[in-house]
């Protein structure tokens, strides 16, 4: 399968630079992958999708402030993306710099602190952090909120809190799970209020999920590791809900990426480690049968996987109904409900 078979011309107009006024004012688009209907609703119209029996899975990760500048002690200016947060001292993170920064290197940040290169892993560096404060604490005091690239402005207050989910929890993510954007304590409320199960698991989000597929096959891609952590409650929840007939509904491709690597085996199991599961139309999905989530990028490894949920040519309809109606896209943008279909690649 090509790469070309997911791009689609997308008018820069319809990229979203700002969220929506209020978290839960965006435009929903409902796709019934078994028959390919589409229907434009509002995300308030959500909870009307769901049953009493279903259970909703929420990604509760937490974005850290990955993002800092500094410079190399050998001269030249350099820009930081932690990746992940290995211990209280070591990351692996990307580094821009007029030239790569040799191993055994010191960079000093924000001017305020000193890191080592240790080590080089593909395109990510191991930096040892040397003041001794812990990294996150760090983070939090000197670093910023890491922005898709897409969006072109810097990260401000008001990102800061717009850019994060209301109840994210578990820090370590580098970029939001961002169909949980939408969601408010209200919305919430209402789903509780009918009756419907709800279970988090985490996925920290890598900097990796706005990459395009760069190769001409997609199986010749390498997908990125992320790390993920699914709880005995939520699998005993997922039980549940299948025993009783019910749905589940993943909020966010993260969500579904958890879910679907706990499944990996016979077993779903709880556990937490490192996946790079890479979900291409034919793949036959084991626990998720309803996905909320947000547009994707051309080209991207998110948009090879609604076109696995949702069928390709029902996915390539909806897009293209999505730009005649202009939705706003990615991470601030509007968003989409999509009924799986039956996984046939021919969809």
């Amino acid at each position: 399968m090509r790469t070309q078979d997911f791009d689609f011309y997308l008018p820069d107009l319809l990229i979203a630079q700002h969220p929506a006024s209020e978290r839960s004012a965006s435009r929903m688009l409902h796709l019934n992958g078994i028959d390919g209907n589409l229907a434009d609703r509002m995300f308030v119209d959500l909870p009307n999708f769901l049953n009493a029996d279903d259970l909703v899975v929420f990604n509760d990760t937490r974005v850290i402030k990955a993002r800092l500048f500094g410079h190399k002690h050998s001269g030249g200016n350099v820009e930081v993306l932690i990746e992940r947060v290995i211990n209280q001292h070591t990351v692996y993170a990307h580094v821009r710099a007029s030239r790569s920064p040799k191993i055994g290197s010191l960079i000093k940040l924000a001017d305020a602190f000193d890191v080592e290169v240790i080590a080089r892993h593909d395109d990510l560096f191991e930096l040892c952090f040397l003041s001794g404060t812990p990294v996150l604490d760090l983070l939090e005091q000197y670093g910023a909120l890491p922005l898709p690239p897409y969006i072109t402005h810097a990260a401000t207050s008001d990102d800061e809190e717009r850019y994060q989910t209301v109840y994210a929890k578990n820090l370590g993510a580098v970029a939001a799970p961002t169909a949980g954007l939408h969601f408010n304590d209200s919305i919430l409320a209402q789903i509780k209020q009918k009756g419907i199960d709800i279970a988090y698991v985490t996925l920290h989000v890598g900097a990796g999920t706005f990459q395009p597929v760069r190769v001409d096959n997609i199986h010749d891609h390498k997908m990125h590791s992320e790390l993920y952590d699914i709880s005995q409650t939520t699998i005993d929840l997922i039980a549940k809900t299948k025993a009783r007939g019910g749905k589940i509904t993943a909020i966010g491709t993260t969500a579904m990426r958890a879910l679907e690597s706990a499944a990996r085996q016979a077993e779903l199991k709880a556990g937490h480690g490192e996946t790079d599961i890479f979900i291409t139309p034919g793949y036959q999905f084991k626990v998720v049968d309803r996905l909320f989530t947000n547009f994707h990028l051309p080209k991207s490894t998110l948009l090879m996987l609604v076109s696995a949920f949702g069928g390709m040519g029902n996915i390539k309809q909806a897009y293209q109904h999505a730009i005649k109606q202009e939705y706003r896209f990615f991470s601030y943008g509007d968003a989409m409900l999509i009924e799986k279909s039956s996984n046939k690649i021919s969809n």
